[in-house]
């Protein structure tokens, strides 16, 4: 049986300049997570879809785990009203302690950073190191392109055919949580 899930790892944005569907999605997000008392894990950021997230997570009355690495940290990138910011040394270690902090993982749109904290997990997941649910979160179709990708490595046998479980790929807010069973 699996186990309860208590916090989700939210991957994201921090650009403040884009479309305002993804600042919608995050913004239900956050006021999901905040509805069902589930602890959101994520990077800590002021601004983008992070700080929608964050923001909609606190308004809420929701519990927020901020992860950051010093240097983000120093330079203020972080959001002013999180109460709980865990700050590690490198990239590396926020990630891997996001990771460890977290119960499932949920990807909304972003660039390279957030791409990479997807693909870190995926490949977690594929070494057997993580066994959690991961949903890339699609909207506008922003992901299309990356899970064309992924497939086109299974049909070409970088990876095996099973693997391709070990996403699954949501169009709506209300569908991620579905598939984590929440």
């Amino acid at each position: 049986m699996p186990h309860p899930i208590n916090t989700i790892c939210i991957y994201c944005a921090s650009s403040p300049e884009i479309d305002s569907c993804y600042l919608q999605a995050a913004e239900e997000l956050g006021e999901k997570l905040a509805k069902k008392n589930i602890t959101c894990v994520c990077g800590a950021g002021n601004s983008g879809l992070m700080g929608v997230l964050c923001e909609k997570v606190l308004l809420g009355g929701g519990r927020i785990i901020g992860v950051i690495p010093r240097f983000m940290y120093e330079n203020g990138w972080y959001h002013p009203q999180l109460q709980e910011i865990e700050i590690t040394q490198t990239m590396h270690e926020r990630k891997s302690r996001m990771a460890q902090l977290s119960d499932v993982y949920i990807a909304l749109p972003g660039g390279c950073g957030t791409m990479e904290e997807l693909l870190e997990i995926i490949t977690w997941k594929q070494l057997g190191l993580c066994s959690s649910p991961i949903v890339i979160l699609n909207i506008n179709g922003y992901y299309n392109a990356l899970i064309e990708m992924l497939h086109t490595a299974i049909d070409q046998r970088f990876m095996k055919p099973d693997q391709r479980h070990l996403w699954s790929v949501a169009t709506t807010v209300d569908q991620a949580l579905q598939q984590i069973g929440i």
